[in-house]
């Protein structure tokens, strides 16, 4: 559930392994340690013997541990705050796997549960007091029927809210210029759907605090599984390099036997001379694009369309448009060099007049991409420059922890309830905290 449509995604989004969940096979060992007391309690009709250091309301004596009922909190530690996603998939773990075995047979018991949420999309502020936190989830109910739960409900919330907030901060970093993920090459294909989703969340989130319309664009199909989007993508350098490394044939056959739905966006710096490679293509599709004008064929006309040049030169590398003292890699006077190249390319191709203004305008709306080494920094320095830049394509920097923070998430039991008495036995440096976003779960309507 989004704060932006406050839909429930369904359980069968996220292909969870239930059988694996309800065995702990995903869990720390300890907490399997944990229901194996608390079961072999019960089984031995143990009740509490001990002396509590704490100063309880009520007389625990007697109490009967097995069945012990708690208030467990699960918390953001990320300052100054963290944009929370993976809230359903950790509902949908609680949903399908609470419960316990008796013998070979699972007795689910999530109807037992009380169970409070945020919604995906919610901020969480955390200033580095563990006594004053925002919850995200909230549970009440028996313990040793969700214990084995606790590691990856706190995996699948760690890692979804440490992408989607890192992408947020690089859309902010970005003004609103759309961010193409590329991540999906850098992890675990398992975790595409997660990433892709996280990433998604984080550009709504953007585009509900800033009226923008900022375009999600992810690349593989499993990173727009969960929201319902769909991919995209341009070329590889390995197409080049089938071309025999001819970039601007290669894109006349990408444009010949591509869909004109896909973009054309030519990967410029194979040879690293990515004007020449950029100018040699936009110059070779033009007469296309203008026999499509001239016939008014407008799928011919998006066919034949340059939508973008984008420019990936490695970090060692400088291209053989700069001079000897310019930086290596992508950098601002390449980018310049190219906007100016761009915009003037239309003067060497011999263009009768009546479509001078229109070869013009073809050349202007060629945009530039940048890729390769892209992180926050790097973002925001080319952004207060003013580099002409219209796409930022980013990978690992969006998969890492901030270098002052960990996007951590911690669930502590809080309360435990003695004889309908809910008391506070946090430990030191903790407490039962409230966030006004959390609101109740019915899992009774939720399949």
């Amino acid at each position: 559930m989004t704060i932006f449509d406050h839909k429930r995604l369904p359980s069968s989004t996220f292909k969870l392994d239930v059988e694996g969940l309800r065995r702990g096979y995903y869990s720390d060992k300890y907490f399997e340690n944990i229901v194996q007391v608390l079961e072999g309690a019960k089984a031995a009709d143990y009740t509490f013997a001990g002396h509590s250091p704490r100063d309880l309301p009520v007389d625990p004596q007697g109490l009967p541990i097995g069945d012990l009922e708690v208030e467990a909190q699960i918390f953001n530690r990320r300052t100054p705050f963290a944009v929370v996603a993976g809230v359903d998939a950790a509902l949908a773990m609680l949903r399908h796997a609470t419960g316990y075995f008796d013998n070979s047979n699972f007795i689910p018991t999530v109807s037992k549960l009380e169970v409070q949420a945020v919604e995906d999309g919610v901020l969480t502020m955390f200033a580095g007091d563990t006594e004053d936190v925002q919850p995200v989830i909230r549970i009440r109910g028996r313990y040793r029927d969700f214990a084995l739960l606790e590691t990856p409900i706190l995996g699948v919330l760690t890692r979804a809210s440490r992408v989607a907030t890192n992408v947020y901060n690089i859309v902010k970093a970005a003004r609103g210029k759309s961010l193409l993920f590329f991540p999906a090459r850098f992890d675990l294909p398992e975790v595409q759907a997660t990433d892709g989703y996280a990433y998604w969340l984080a550009v709504q989130r953007y585009n509900a605090e800033t009226g923008a319309n900022v375009v999600p664009f992810v690349s593989t199909d499993a990173q727009a599984a969960w929201w319902g989007g769909h991919s995209g993508g341009t070329v590889p350098h390995a197409l080049i390099a089938c071309f025999l490394a001819d970039t601007s044939e290669a894109m006349l056959a990408f444009a010949r036997y591509v869909s004109p739905q896909v973009s054309r966006v030519v990967l410029a710096d194979f040879n690293n001379d990515s004007i020449g490679a950029a100018l040699a293509t936009l110059a070779a599709y033009w007469p296309h694009y203008l026999a499509a004008l001239q016939s008014g064929d407008a799928e011919a006309q998006k066919r034949w369309t340059l939508m973008g040049v984008r420019l990936d030169t490695g970090a060692t590398m400088r291209d053989v448009s700069l001079q000897p003292d310019d930086p290596t890699g992508v950098n601002p006077v390449l980018v310049r060099l190219l906007r100016e190249a761009l915009n003037h390319a239309w003067e060497a191709w011999n263009v009768p007049p009546q479509w001078v203004d229109a070869a013009k305008q073809y050349c202007q709306n060629v945009k530039i991409v940048v890729s390769g080494g892209f992180s926050i920094g790097k973002i925001m320095a080319f952004e207060d420059d003013g580099v002409p830049v219209d796409m930022y394509g980013v990978g690992s920097s969006l998969l890492r922890n901030a270098e002052d923070v960990n996007t951590d998430y911690t669930m502590d039991v809080v309360r435990v309830n003695i004889r309908g008495t809910w008391v506070d036995v946090a430990k030191l440096g903790r407490k039962p905290d409230d966030n006004p976003d959390l609101a109740p779960v019915d899992f009774s309507r939720w399949t």
